[in-house]
């Protein structure tokens, strides 16, 4: 009696394992220590709940155990159990123990009934065996009388899974459900874009406003689930949202992710080392075009159903594409003493490119800068002879020979458009702007300001030139837009007869003293005014001073 009691306050897991170990006689010791090893991984493993999934974290060659039974009173119940590797492939079982005909499975009953009725030995077998890191499910039938164990083991390096176990097969599915054929085709290829379609997932129809679709981007290779493609981003050094779902927040992007959000899209791009990372939320659309991809590169375009609601999600069948060669840029011949006007758009970031063929060994090139920033590369036969940011108006001298063929590029700098006048020329050419004094800037002076009028300065050269000078009243809050999108290139035809104050001639021999004043009267007290000076020169083409913007004083 007093020996039943002590088997009454053993520990659950020990008593059923003492238990199952003593009522079986197994033929061989071999055979003994085998089936009591499976006993003890059995008991010493943690419960896999049922209709949850779950993150089962592994470290390298340590295996890691799950079991579940079924509840009391289902003889045969049909269940599945769906595990995604989330990084590198891995190793995973289903072991069942299945007791005698008659005999209850470990953990069915209380204690004192196991210790009765395991009079008969039981069966540990395999059932499934996978190795690898595709999305796998198991469906089985399962008894009462059984109980299974999941073994979990990662040889490569520390990685995480995501398992799970559903026996109710009838309320549906945690996962979205994938079409018969869940291939991506590609049905278009530019040498920027690449057109994707694929077939509806039956959950669209069922749970339209749970259920989106979400496309990857990279450079590198195709995921077979969408918590292997966010571990390999982490792996880069990225932090990613929980889910691609989740993505929808802009507050968890990262200082390397990009956020771009047009027509009901979400584009986040991610910045690695090995390339871009796109994420791109499309909603229910089962076609989308990928822009601004670099031509001639490899993709890889990974398409994932995801549920919103429980942030489950399953893969297509990814797919990859190459995107064309980009053409040969068009090539612009420059002619002597010909003026080009060429503007930039920013946002493509693409070279323009004029070509030149030397007819003197002195070649003289003029690039006056109207709008936005520009980079100018100058090469000859194929090797760099100036590269620079251009600023205001820029000259280059060089000297080779004749029949050089010189190849001029230009390329904006910032995202708005750009313009630039481009002149070549032999040196001893008429010279397309005027002589230009030291300085551009427009001075004023704060001693001499009155309500209603205005004192400037500016410097002259040593050649006659004609100088014109407009004024223009603007509003405090307008100042920056008005200087920023000032046309440097723009000439007086551009502004209203209204705004001209006057033109005058002026030099001087000595540029000491080439310099001139003008005071401005009949303004307005309080107001901000808008000074511009034109100079021209023999050719009649104008160059730009600098804006001035002065306030006229309140009070006098």
């Amino acid at each position: 009696l007093k020996m039943s009691w002590f088997w009454l306050y053993l520990p659950l897991p020990l008593l059923l394992a003492t238990c199952l170990c003593h009522s079986i006689k197994p033929p061989t010791t071999s055979s003994q220590q085998s089936f009591k090893t499976e006993l003890f991984n059995f008991y010493h493993s943690l419960i896999l709940a049922d209709g949850k999934e779950t993150t089962i974290h592994l470290l390298k060659d340590i295996p890691k155990r799950y079991h579940f039974v079924l509840e009391e009173g289902r003889v045969l119940a049909p269940f599945s159990i769906t595990v995604t590797p989330c990084d590198v492939p891995i190793e995973w079982s289903i072991l069942v123990y299945k007791s005698p005909p008659g005999k209850a499975a470990p953990g069915d009953h209380d204690t004192q009934e196991i210790s009765k009725s395991q009079q008969a030995p039981g069966m540990v077998s395999t059932i499934f065996n996978y190795k690898g890191n595709s999305v796998e499910t198991y469906m089985g039938m399962s008894s009462h009388s059984a109980l299974y164990l999941l073994e979990f083991l990662s040889t490569e390096r520390d990685t995480h899974v995501t398992v799970y176990l559903t026996t109710d097969t009838t309320s549906g599915h945690l996962y979205p459900e994938l079409p018969a054929d869940p291939r991506l085709d590609v049905v278009g290829l530019g040498h920027t874009t690449v057109t994707l379609t694929w077939k509806h997932s039956p959950s669209v129809l069922q749970h339209g406003e749970s259920i989106q679709y979400c496309l990857l981007v990279n450079e590198k290779h195709n995921y077979k689930s969408l918590c292997a493609a966010e571990t390999a981003i982490r792996s880069s050094g990225m932090k990613l949202p929980p889910t691609l779902a989740l993505s929808l927040s802009p507050y968890l992007l990262e200082p390397q992710q990009v956020m771009i959000l047009s027509n009901s899209e979400l584009s986040i791009i991610n910045k690695v080392s090995s390339g871009e990372v796109r994420q791109v939320c499309m909603g229910t659309k089962n076609t989308y075009t990928v822009p601004n991809l670099s031509p001639s590169t490899q993709y890889y375009f990974d398409v994932f159903i995801v549920n919103l609601l429980t942030n489950a999600s399953a893969a297509y069948t990814g797919t990859f594409a190459r995107t064309l060669e980009e053409p040969e840029p068009k090539v612009t011949e420059l002619k002597d003493g010909k003026v080009i006007h060429v503007v930039l758009d920013g946002k493509k970031q693409k070279f323009y490119s004029l070509q030149y063929q030397a007819r003197h060994k002195k070649i003289h090139f003029t690039f006056q800068l109207c709008q936005g920033q520009i980079r100018v590369h100058i090469t000859r036969n194929g090797k760099i002879v100036a590269s620079e940011n251009l600023s205001g108006l820029r000259y280059f001298s060089l000297k080779g020979k004749v029949l050089d063929t010189y190849l001029v590029q230009l390329r904006a700098i910032e995202e708005s458009n750009c313009s630039v006048k481009v002149q070549a020329s032999p040196h001893f050419h008429k010279p397309l702007f005027p002589l230009l004094p030291e300085s551009l800037k427009i001075k004023s002076f704060s001693k001499l300001r009155t309500c209603r009028s205005v004192t400037i300065a500016w410097l002259g050269t040593q050649e006659e030139s004609k100088y014109c000078v407009y004024r223009k009243r603007v509003e405090e809050d307008q100042i920056w837009r008005e200087l920023q999108s000032a046309d440097r290139c723009s000439g007086p035809e551009s502004r209203h007869k209204a705004e001209k104050v006057l033109c005058k001639y002026f030099y001087d021999l000595n540029l000491q003293r080439a310099v001139t004043t003008e005071t401005i009267k009949g303004l307005e007290a309080g107001t901000f005014y808008l000074f511009d000076v034109y100079l021209f020169g023999p050719s009649g083409i104008p160059v730009r001073y600098h804006s001035k913007v002065v306030k006229t004083r309140k009070k006098c």
